[in-house]
C-alpha cells in the first residue's frame, strides 16, 4: 500500500539565471530569467517528517504566449500559479497519498487560476513543482530511490484523473519499468544560434557530441526551409549519423502554412538530409488551433504536441486528429507524463506506434535537470532535449560550494574541465547511475540560505486590467 502523508509547509525561493547566449524560440528571446526552488516539508504516516525539493526555470512567454502580455507579466503568472497551488495543497489537512493530494487540488487549481486569467498550462506549473518536492520528501522518508519507489507506485497513482486508464493498468505499467542507464542528449538549435563554422551546429564544443538535434522553426515556411538547408549542410560534416526533430513552438498559423513546410520537406532535394532523418515535428500550430484541426494527410509524418498538452485528456483528444506523440516535461506535471507513457504503451500495436518524448525548456544543472532526466529514463525516453548546458554557463549564479556538492554527489553527471562545473556528456549521452539514490534523483539540496524568497506578484488579473 502506498504510504500516506500530510503537508507541513511549502516554501518558494528563486535565483537569477543569466544566459550565456540568447535563446530564441517562437516569438521570444530570453537572455535571463529566474529559477524557482520549492522546499516542501511533509509528515509520513508512521515514519516521521522529511523535507523535499524541486527546481525549474520561470520561463517567460511559453506557458502563456498572449501577445498583450509582457514577458515579466507571464513570469508573474507562474508565480501566482505557485501561490494559488500552495494555498490549495496546505488546505488538505488529512493523511493521503501523494497522488491523491495532487488529484484533490488540480481541478480547483485550474478553476482558481482561470478566475485570474491564468491559462491551464501556466496553472499546472504550480502543482507540478510542488508535486516533485513532495515526492522527493516522501522518497527520503522511506529511504527509496525514485526508480524503485515509482516501480512500486509509492505515490499511489490511480485512474481518477483519466477517462481511459484503470489503477490496475497504471500499476501494471509502472511494474514493467526498467530505468535506462543512459539517455542521449538532443542538442537544441535556437533561432538565433550560429549555424556555420566555429560555434555552429557541427562544432563538437557546442553540440556535446550529440547524435540528436532539435531545430527551432519560425513559422515562415520559406525562411524555415532555407535555414534547414543550411543546417543540413553543416550536420553533413559530422563524423556520425544523426537524427533531428523540428519544433515550431506554435508559430505555424494553420494547416496551409504547415502544408507548405511539409511539402518542401517531401519534395525539395536540398532538404533530404534533414527530411530523411526527421523523427517528428513538435507543436507546429497554436494550442487552440491544434485542438480543432485534424492533420489529415500530414499525419503520414509523426507529429507531437507540447504546449497543447494542458490537461489530462490532451493526448486522448489529439489521437483522433492524427498526433502520435506527446512531450514529457516535469514542469507540466510528472504524473501526467506517467499516464501519457502508459497510454503510448497501450495504444502501440503492429499497425500504429505512439510515443512520448523528452523536451527540455526549463531544466538547469542540479535539481531540475536530474529530476527531469530521471523521469525520462523511467518512462523510457531514450533521447531528450537538454538545452540548459548550452544556454547557461554551467551552474550559472549558483554558489560554488553548492555546485561542488552536486558534482561530488553525482560525479557521472557533472565535471570541471577547467571552465567550471558543467554537465558531463559521455559520447552524446547522460548517465543515470548516480540518480539511484534515496530521494527524487538527488543526494543533495540547494543552499537554501543562498536563495531569495520568491517575488510576490499582485493579482495577475489586476495586472491585466
Amino acid at each position: 500500500m502506498s504510504p500516506r502523508l500530510k503537508l507541513r509547509d511549502i516554501a518558494f525561493f528563486e535565483r537569477p539565471v543569466q544566459f550565456a547566449r540568447p535563446f530564441r524560440f517562437g516569438a521570444i528571446t530570453i537572455n535571463a530569467t529566474p529559477q524557482l526552488f520549492v522546499r516542501a516539508e511533509i509528515e509520513v504516516e508512521g515514519r516521521g517528517s522529511a523535507v523535499g525539493a524541486s527546481a525549474e526555470l520561470l520561463v517567460p512567454k511559453w506557458f502563456d504566449k498572449r501577445p498583450e502580455l509582457s514577458p515579466a507579466q507571464t513570469v508573474d503568472g507562474l508565480r501566482r500559479s505557485l501561490q494559488i497551488a500552495r494555498g490549495l495543497y496546505l488546505a488538505q489537512t488529512g493523511f493521503q497519498t501523494a497522488f491523491h493530494l495532487h488529484a484533490s487540488c488540480i481541478g480547483d487549481q485550474v478553476a482558481a487560476c482561470a478566475k485570474e486569467n491564468i491559462p491551464p498550462l501556466a496553472a499546472a506549473y504550480g502543482p507540478a513543482e510542488i508535486d516533485k518536492a513532495i515526492l522527493d520528501a516522501l522518497l527520503r522518508a522511506v529511504g527509496a530511490s525514485f526508480f524503485d519507489g515509482m516501480t512500486d507506485n509509492i505515490a499511489g497513482i490511480d485512474g481518477r484523473m483519466s477517462l481511459d486508464l484503470t489503477g490496475a493498468e497504471i500499476t501494471g505499467f509502472l511494474k514493467t519499468r526498467t530505468p535506462l542507464p543512459r539517455v542521449a542528449i538532443r542538442h537544441t538549435v535556437g533561432l538565433d544560434d550560429k549555424i556555420e563554422g566555429e560555434g555552429g551546429v557541427a562544432d563538437a564544443c557546442e553540440n556535446g557530441g550529440a547524435h540528436y538535434f532539435k531545430l527551432k522553426l519560425s513559422g515562415d515556411p520559406e525562411a524555415d526551409a532555407a535555414r534547414l538547408v543550411r543546417i543540413g549542410k553543416e550536420l553533413g560534416k559530422l563524423d556520425r549519423d544523426y537524427k533531428v526533430s523540428l519544433d515550431a513552438n506554435e508559430q505555424y498559423a494553420d494547416l496551409v502554412a504547415l502544408r507548405a513546410l511539409v511539402g518542401r520537406l517531401d519534395r525539395d532535394q536540398a532538404l533530404q538530409s534533414i527530411a530523411g532523418r526527421l523523427l517528428y515535428i513538435e507543436q507546429p500550430m497554436p494550442r487552440d488551433v491544434t485542438r480543432e484541426t485534424a492533420l489529415g494527410p500530414l499525419a503520414a509524418r509523426d507529429f507531437i504536441i507540447d504546449e497543447a498538452d494542458d490537461a489530462y485528456d490532451a493526448f486522448l483528444a489529439m489521437r483522433p486528429l492524427g498526433y502520435r506523440g506527446i512531450s514529457s516535461k516535469s514542469c507540466k506535471g510528472l504524473y501526467k507524463s506517467i499516464l501519457n507513457a502508459t497510454r503510448a504503451a497501450q495504444w502501440t500495436s503492429g499497425a500504429e506506434t505512439f510515443f512520448i518524448t523528452g523536451e527540455d525548456l526549463t531544466c538547469q544543472a542540479g535539481l531540475a535537470v536530474q529530476q527531469d532526466l530521471a523521469l525520462g529514463a523511467f518512462i523510457g525516453v531514450t533521447h531528450a532535449e537538454r538545452n540548459g548546458h548550452h544556454y547557461v554557463d554551467g551552474f550559472g549564479e549558483t554558489p560554488a560550494a553548492e555546485a561542488r556538492a552536486f558534482a561530488a554527489a553525482h560525479p557521472d553527471l557533472y565535471a570541471d574541465a577547467g571552465q567550471g562545473i558543467r554537465l558531463k556528456i559521455h559520447n552524446g549521452d547522460l548517465l543515470t547511475g548516480s540518480l539511484h539514490t534515496a530521494g527524487f534523483a538527488t543526494s543533495v539540496h540547494p543552499d537554501w540560505s543562498a536563495l531569495r524568497p520568491l517575488e510576490q506578484p499582485g493579482s495577475f488579473k489586476e495586472q491585466l486590467a
